[in-house]
């Protein structure tokens, strides 16, 4: 890569918006798989295009849905595939094998190919990730996404980027980003300093949350009822609950249960998904916080489970 095909943006989402209004009309169609990061419909609709989903399954962990799925909903209209890998909200990585697939259907139809890859250094077990930017003869087509939050834990720095090799994109772009001048500056200072990061330090961190993953997925797997698959990547995952209603569950934890005075707070999956009714027994997890407290956690969704007025089975 070279320093005029990347673009600094105020955090990941702005690099997402601005590829998205450069290369969306008024009616385009982004074909993403479901369950997907809420967000992505924010960019959508800030230029009137329209998010298609094909839907993955949570028995197979979300791996890449059929690519004659993706086929069937081309349209004249379809501008982009979207993928974000590893997955939020799922934890799932995507394997050389899947984005080969998916890069074929991409030069078949001439699309953009956007991906946001802004938890790659989160892989596990031997998993390895493979970027976008790797693909080749996709080099007008790809525009990946990525930021410098997730990596170093630094939510509040605000700084990412659009990579792309497709010249006229960037310009455009770039129109964009000099109307809102610069990203913060002690955000781009604390970037430069974050690339600097030893390797040392990401194999503690992997380690670390390897572990919390496994108190998570072994956690809810016990309960009698409930299935977590293994995520391979990030540090998220999607439980599947014998529940009546996610919203309901969630806020029902937050206002009406408590376990030895402590409580757990669940993203219901409603909302990763175009209609609410696919997530309706499965909630979002994140394993960000300590073992100990993962494991309380566990055992309060548990015995939340017991008593909850709305299980189905």
């Amino acid at each position: 890569m070279t320093p005029n095909q990347v673009i600094v943006t105020n955090g990941g989402s702005e690099a997402l918006q601005m590829a998205f209004t450069v290369c969306l009309n008024p009616g385009d169609e982004i074909i993403i798989p479901e369950p997907y990061y809420t967000n992505y419909n924010t960019f959508a609709k800030l230029c009137d295009a329209k998010i298609v989903t094909i839907p993955s399954d949570i028995k197979t962990g979300f791996a890449l849905p059929p690519i004659e799925e993706f086929e069937k909903v081309i349209t004249p209209y379809t501008r982009a595939i979207m993928i974000c890998n590893p997955n939020n909200p799922t934890g799932y990585l995507y394997t050389h094998e899947e984005l080969l697939k998916v890069a074929g259907l991409v030069k078949k139809y001439d699309l953009y190919l956007f991906a946001d890859e802004v938890y790659r250094e989160f892989c596990y077990d031997g998993h390895k990730h493979f970027s976008v930017m790797q693909l080749e003869g996709l080099e007008r087509n790809v525009i990946l996404f990525d930021s410098v939050s997730k990596r170093y834990s630094a939510c509040g720095a605000r700084v990412g980027c659009m990579v792309t090799r497709n010249s006229e994109v960037y310009a455009i772009a770039m129109r964009l980003a000099q109307a809102r001048l610069s990203p913060p500056s002690f955000g781009q200072f604390f970037a430069e300093a974050a690339v600097d990061t030893p390797q040392d330090y990401f194999d503690a961190v992997q380690a670390e949350y390897v572990a919390r993953r496994n108190v998570v997925v072994e956690g809810v797997n016990k309960i009698p009822g409930c299935f977590c698959p293994m995520p391979k990547g990030a540090f998220y995952t999607v439980i599947d609950l014998p529940i009546d209603d996610s919203d309901k569950f969630c806020q029902w934890l937050l206002t009406d249960f408590s376990y030895n005075g402590a409580t757990v707070m669940l993203a219901p999956a409603t909302g990763f998904y175009v209609d609410p009714e696919q997530g309706r027994h499965q909630a979002r997890i994140t394993y960000c916080i300590c073992i100990e407290d993962l494991k309380k956690a566990m055992k309060c969704l548990e015995e939340a489970l017991k008593v909850y007025p709305g299980r189905t089975r």
